[in-house]
């Protein structure tokens, strides 16, 4: 640890010295610079502070140990793991998607601390929740060590300025190596030019599960928790380490919306950092909005955080996190000033969408047997509203006015979405997912993703040969010594996508995938990501065994019998590269002749179920994912079977 401290110490001093001058941490929140004194105020009680990580590295069960510790549940209360992940699908996929907010007091001291997703496909909340903070804290497992979200989170705190504790999490495993993810963590500081006084902040080593972080670095894995364990380590390193929220002395009001959220009772709420100045209950307004325009509000009521819930109060100072009433059509990065001197604050800035796909209604002869809403207005009605508070994606209107570009960051995240609005009672039809390309100096780019697999020894040739199929360039190997080996590559973004279902298969279910957007570069050129064709049925009806059981012959299926099935639905992945017709609703025929097999029962084998991710990663150009409520399909396109061959015949005498 001493000596990689060292070589990352000399390394950024030979920068200091080659480029003439030392990066620093910005003064953030300061409008006016400082007071008649000279010196700029601060609340020297309270911190602000975000928690980043990669996805399943500790970050939620850390909060949850941190408002045991402080009292926010009395003794007889009921307290779920993981409290924070309220919505159910983040207790079901185990990651967070929303940032979330907690507040809590340790004696004298406050702190409001946000929860970030590990993911970098909803960068757009991470990067909100970076807008509220002075601080944060970045939790790396103590096995697995800095990973692409890690470093894709960590970019984005040293862009906007934020000094970070270091925490080494999950010291209990008993395949954790300490020492080299102290190293691997110190130099992913170097290699994202995080300031010198990053490298002044001390470690805190510990288990977040069992409530406990210190000072001392343990020689090897510490199975049991150390008598006395605390979190107190952490606080006082908060507090130790962390820039208090500054503000100048008499400056008027000004308050920067990052965040929407809804109360049955109030009606919509917007979540806010005060900035500068105080905001009372029932104060008049001036409302700066993203278009340039100044109009007046009023707050009708004023809430902040306390433990996990909002509570009403009277005012709130700089620094605070308030939820903000009484304003119907307020978006986030908007800004709420004095009347007197509405100066708004700088626009958030949001990275821009690599991936898009089309969402339009359920168009198939199924429609309208499970879901409630089903017409073009409900859809379009319902993305307007997820562009209010979701403002990392983009919405547009295409040919076809029933089907509308949803463009974001992931495939996750728009999966995500989609699944969130099936629950929601929708009907849709969801293309396959695309790269958005740009072009600068006249030469086209694309999104390059890096990309981080663990697999077994055992299938690292299967992977580099699957891999450099997609374009991958490797950056990094590294073997464990366990049976494990760490790779890394460079990818296009188009070469991920169908990628993971592949990755497992060939892997038998072993692999561990993650990756996140690292820069655009040139074209890569043509990239075949699927070999295989499609079983499309030929005919409505509903599926038999007899049928079935000839078909599993000629590849993968992904319905069972007595499933009802139309004309164009994919029913299974052929084995051979082009589409096949097949009528899997064929019955046996009976005869007057008896033989000794005659009864004999039909043994299918096991058939996939897709999921939501997986039926996106399995359709290609010519095919789309039916969603509804309680059921996934993959469909063509074209549901004709004589169109379909006629637009073949059309595209073989173009490429002539």
């Amino acid at each position: 640890m001493i000596l990689s401290s060292l070589l990352v110490r000399t390394a950024m001093e030979s920068n200091l010295s080659r480029y003439g001058h030392r990066q620093t941490y910005p003064s953030r929140g300061v409008q006016g610079g400082r007071d008649e004194d000279g010196e700029v105020a601060t609340r020297a009680e309270l911190r602000d502070v975000a928690i980043i990580a990669h996805v399943d590295h500790g970050k939620t069960t850390l909060v949850d140990a941190m408002l045991r510790q402080a009292g926010t549940f009395h003794d007889r209360a009921e307290v779920v793991d993981r409290v924070l992940d309220s919505m159910d699908l983040e207790r079901e996929k185990g990651i967070t998607i929303l940032a979330k907010q907690a507040a809590f007091h340790f004696g004298a001291r406050r702190l409001n601390v946000v929860d970030t997703p590990g993911h970098a496909d909803f960068g757009g909340e991470v990067e909100r929740a970076l807008a509220m903070v002075d601080g944060a804290m970045l939790l790396v497992d103590a096995a697995e060590g800095p990973r692409p979200q890690t470093r894709f989170v960590l970019r984005k705190a040293f862009e906007s300025g934020l000094p970070v504790i270091p925490i080494v999490n999950k010291v209990d495993r008993p395949d954790a190596r300490i020492g080299e993810v102290i190293d691997e963590t110190l130099e992913l500081f170097f290699d994202l030019d995080a300031p010198e006084s990053q490298l002044d902040i001390p470690f805190l080593f510990g288990s977040a599960r069992d409530g406990w972080l210190s000072l001392d670095q343990p020689d090897g894995p510490i199975l049991d928790t150390p008598v006395g364990g605390d979190l107190g380590p952490l606080v006082d390193a908060l507090f130790e380490w962390l820039p208090a929220p500054s503000f100048t002395e008499g400056a008027p009001l000004q308050a920067l919306v990052t965040n929407l959220d809804a109360s049955p009772y109030l009606g919509r709420l917007a979540i806010c950092r005060v900035v500068e100045g105080t905001m009372r209950k029932g104060q008049q307004l001036a409302w700066c909005r993203r278009d340039g325009t100044v109009d007046r509000a009023r707050c009708v009521e004023l809430l902040v955080a306390e433990g996990l819930e909002r509570i009403p109060t009277e005012s709130a100072g700089p620094g605070e996190l308030i939820a903000v009433a009484g304003i119907d059509e307020i978006t986030v990065g908007e800004t709420l000033a004095d009347t007197e001197s509405p100066v708004a604050l700088p626009l958030l800035h949001i990275d821009e969408p690599s991936l898009s796909m089309t969402i339009g209604v359920n168009t198939s002869p199924l429609a309208g047997r499970e879901g409630s809403k089903l017409t073009a207005r409900m859809l379009r009605d319902r993305l307007d509203a997820e562009l209010l508070g979701n403002v990392a994606i983009r919405v547009l209107a295409t040919e076809r006015p029933d089907t509308f570009e949803v463009q974001g960051r992931g495939e996750l995240q728009l999966a995500v979405l989609v699944e969130i609005m099936r629950r929601e009672g929708f009907e849709l039809s969801v293309g396959k997912p695309e790269v958005l390309t740009r072009t600068v100096d006249g030469v086209l780019e694309e999104p390059i993703e890096r990309l981080s697999v663990e697999v077994p020894e055992d299938h690292l040739g299967t992977m580099t040969q699957l891999l450099a199929k997609r374009k991958a360039r490797v950056e990094r190997i590294v073997h464990h010594g366990t049976g494990w080996v760490s790779l890394e590559h460079l990818v296009p973004a188009r070469g991920l996508i169908g990628i993971r279902s592949e990755l497992l298969t060939q892997t038998r279910g072993t692999a561990q995938i993650h990756h996140a957007f690292e820069r655009y570069e040139p074209w890569q050129g043509v990239i075949r990501t699927r070999v295989s064709g499609s079983l499309v049925a030929d005919r409505a009806g509903v599926t038999t065994p007899y049928s079935l059981a000839s078909l599993a012959e000629r590849g993968t299926l992904f319905v069972g019998p007595g499933e009802e099935v139309y004309e164009g639905m994919v029913v299974g992945e052929s084995s051979r590269p082009e589409d096949m017709d097949v009528n899997p609703t064929r019955e046996k025929k009976l005869t007057n002749m008896r033989s000794s097999s005659a009864d004999v029962l039909v043994r299918l084998p096991p058939w996939r179920e897709l999921t939501l991710e997986q039926a996106l990663e399995q359709a290609d150009e010519t095919e789309c994912v039916e969603v509804t409520p309680q059921t996934v399909r993959l469909r063509k396109v074209v549901l004709d079977q004589s169109e379909r061959a006629r637009g073949r015949k059309r595209e073989a005498r173009a490429a002539e």
